[in-house]
């Protein structure tokens, strides 16, 4: 078990804000962040993370928790395995009460060691690297390694007495039917970090002419191809300085450009730019450079990121690498000034995507042309408006078209309707304010109980119980909701209470009283009103 203390310094440890943006991506709205809630469909950001108070809260769907309940709940996993989990991911060390092993991940950083190793005494591997360009202090620099046979691999991890199930959840190993075989056989290892620079996997160019060329880890608990990028711990601090960041298709273009001075490169494993990817660019706030084979393969990919990427409001732009020239290959021919003037010079992503449309479709016909414009139209819809409104002119160029045919609206006209929910500030005003100081809570109750509340009165009830719920949470998290002080909150006590007192005398002549009785509760309420307004009253 995972000692109780432990668990507590993780949770002291971690950021509410960092665990989550490496899940889904959260743009800063004021003093808190938003998303689309990744647990309901929705095209209008109701998700917040407050990184004050710790937690999260989406007023879609109710969701809500902090870090760790975040983790438990998108990765659809148990407590202890949640907590192992990040941890992993924080680079954060638990302590266990009991022997209980847990999974080893140092079998990891012991098999690339002697990969390592194995690459040193392998000239065939050390010759291909040279051949491509690569200097052997960038191959020390990117620790690569060789995998030997699958035998070989198992060998090791026997004979260094490693838990087999942990370096099969790992990746390192599967089973087939005639038993155990390593993943990685007869292939260069590219080593693969997180962003917390913990090792999570590898990627393997074969040197046998294997039909795939390149392999990567399996998914794990640790290794998501989705959401990695090769060379990121390495170029994060010439990112984060430089606010840039070249993004290539491979392992040795990454290799090469750090040689080469680029060292902001980073490729994705193997796999177009996804939606996971966008947390991780988007903590940088860097330009992003998409450098691309001009291939179809490396074309419809530079496509498809260019369209992620001014969807999500990103600065950058393409480079194509023509006539079969990779970055990798610019460089070993010393073509450092053109990889220069190539970056600087990158088309930004919009008319990118726009000029690569039009030109799927043969605009001398009118019926080509209609259908051009109709697939510019639907990209389009998912700019910002101020961007839709500058590149209809440029479409509308292009096409030789009369720009009132090029849509021109909001990114989702939902955005425009907001859900009519009737709202008392004043009470969520004092709600808040005994939410955030609790000790206030008995002085209130000693004037207001839950029938001074019109509109929210189950949310006073449940702020008296003390129970946690969903509208308490989405209360703590709405910014425009204000704080009081004490001075503030005794005054807006005032405004409820008069005119909760007035209503009572009103409505005293509907109840079937005598008039003793009537008179009697009449002065009553107006003495308390008399109170409230000349302050005379404690708190």
């Amino acid at each position: 078990m995972i000692s109780k203390n432990s668990i507590q310094n993780l949770k002291n440890h971690i950021d509410i804000v960092d665990v989550i943006s490496q899940f889904i991506e959260l743009k800063r709205a004021g003093a808190n962040f938003k998303a689309c809630c990744p647990f309901h469909g929705e095209d209008t950001p109701s998700f917040v993370v407050s990184p004050a108070k710790q937690i999260y809260h989406c007023f879609g769907c109710g969701v809500g928790g902090d870090a760790i309940e975040f983790v438990k709940q998108y990765e659809k996993l148990d407590y202890v395995p949640t907590i192992e989990k990040i941890a992993s991911m924080c680079n954060f060390d638990l302590e266990y009460t009991s022997s209980e092993k847990r999974q080893d991940t140092k079998v990891l950083e012991n098999i690339l060691k002697y990969y390592q190793k194995l690459f040193i005494s392998n000239q065939e591997a050390n010759n291909y690297m040279l051949n491509r360009g690569v200097f052997e202090s960038s191959l020390e620099k990117f620790e690569l390694g060789l995998a030997p046979s699958s035998q070989q691999s198992i060998d090791f991890l026997k004979s260094n007495f490693y838990n087999l199930a942990d370096a099969q959840n790992l990746g390192l190993i599967a089973s087939g039917e005639n038993g155990l075989y390593a993943r990685f056989i007869h292939r260069i290892i590219f080593p693969i970090y997180n962003q917390n620079d913990k090792l999570v996997g590898f990627g393997g160019r074969t040197i046998t002419d294997h039909n795939a060329k390149y392999i990567n880890s399996p998914q794990t608990q640790i290794f998501n191809k989705s959401s990695l990028l090769y060379g990121y711990n390495l170029a994060k601090k010439e990112i984060f300085k430089k606010k840039e960041i070249i993004i290539t298709e491979g392992y040795i273009d990454v290799i090469m450009l750090h040689q080469a001075g680029f060292t902001n490169s980073v490729a994705t494993l193997g796999t177009a730019l996804t939606k996971e990817h966008l947390p991780l660019l988007r903590r940088a706030g860097a330009k992003i450079i998409m450098a691309y084979d001009g291939d179809n393969a490396g074309l419809n990919a530079a496509l498809k990121a260019s369209i992620l990427l001014s969807h999500g409001d990103f600065a950058g732009g393409v480079v194509i690498f023509e006539k079969g020239f990779d970055p990798a290959d610019m460089v070993k021919a010393k073509k450092i000034k053109d990889l220069q003037d190539l970056f600087f010079k990158a088309k930004s992503f919009v008319p990118f995507v726009l000029d690569y449309k039009i030109s799927l479709y043969n605009i001398s016909f009118p019926e080509q042309k209609q259908l051009a414009l109709n697939d510019v139209n639907a990209y389009l819809k998912g700019l910002s408006p101020l961007l839709q409104e500058e590149y209809s002119r440029y479409v509308a160029r292009a096409l030789s078209i009369n720009i009132r045919l090029v849509q021109s609206q909001s990114t989702n006209s939902s955005q425009n309707i907001k859900q009519k929910v009737r709202l008392d500030l004043a009470e969520l005003q004092v709600i808040k304010t005994l939410l955030e100081k609790p000790t206030w809570l008995d002085i209130v109750l000693e004037h207001l109980n839950s029938n001074v509340f019109k509109t929210h009165k189950n949310e006073f009830e449940m702020l008296v119980s003390k129970n946690k719920d969903e509208h308490l949470r989405g209360i703590l998290l709405q910014e425009n909701i204000k704080v009081l002080s004490k001075d503030e909150l005794k005054m807006q006590v005032v405004k409820m209470l008069v005119p909760f007192y007035k209503d009572k005398i009103t409505k005293l002549k509907e109840q079937n009283l005598s008039i003793k009785e009537t008179g009697f509760k009449a002065r009553e309420y107006k003495e308390k009103i008399k109170d409230l307004m000349s302050l005379k009253f404690g708190f």
